[in-house]
């Protein structure tokens, strides 16, 4: 497994950026393994949701995980505003750097990750090739 620590700087979008290192490092199968920083805009897609929440102000990232293909990412955040409370979902585009985040991001070599239909949820769903097959 390699490991890419990264700092993105203020006004950044945060899942852009990601999905651009995933294409720049040319990760077949990648994970946020964790996220530390600050957001000034915060876009938060919940759960059964078709449009995601936007949310302006000071906020800290709490967690900030996920994978990364070349189909792009499927993160999930979750933030703290200036009075503590705490919002987390999907990351949606428009996710702004207020003053730094900070991120690892984890390759695993071999394995390739693509978001695929899948008929039982409706949705495109991880599919994973190249991994060796799980233990029961």
């Amino acid at each position: 497994m390699r490991t890419l620590p990264i700092r993105l700087h203020p006004q950044q979008n945060l899942r852009r950026a990601l999905e651009g290192l995933a294409s720049a490092e040319n990760i077949q199968a990648g994970f946020v393994l964790q996220g530390i920083g600050s957001l000034g805009v915060a876009m938060i897609r919940f759960a059964g949701m078709d449009q995601a929440l936007e949310l302006r102000g000071d906020m800290e990232i709490l967690t900030l995980s996920g994978s990364l293909s070349p189909d792009g990412a499927h993160l999930h955040i979750t933030v703290a505003d200036a009075q503590g409370r705490v919002t987390g979902g999907h990351v949606a585009y428009g996710c702004t750097v207020r003053t730094t985040a900070e991120i690892l991001v984890a390759e695993l070599p071999g394995v390739q990750f693509s978001r695929e239909p899948d008929a039982e949820s409706g949705c495109k769903e991880l599919v994973i090739r190249g991994a060796p097959p799980a233990h029961a």
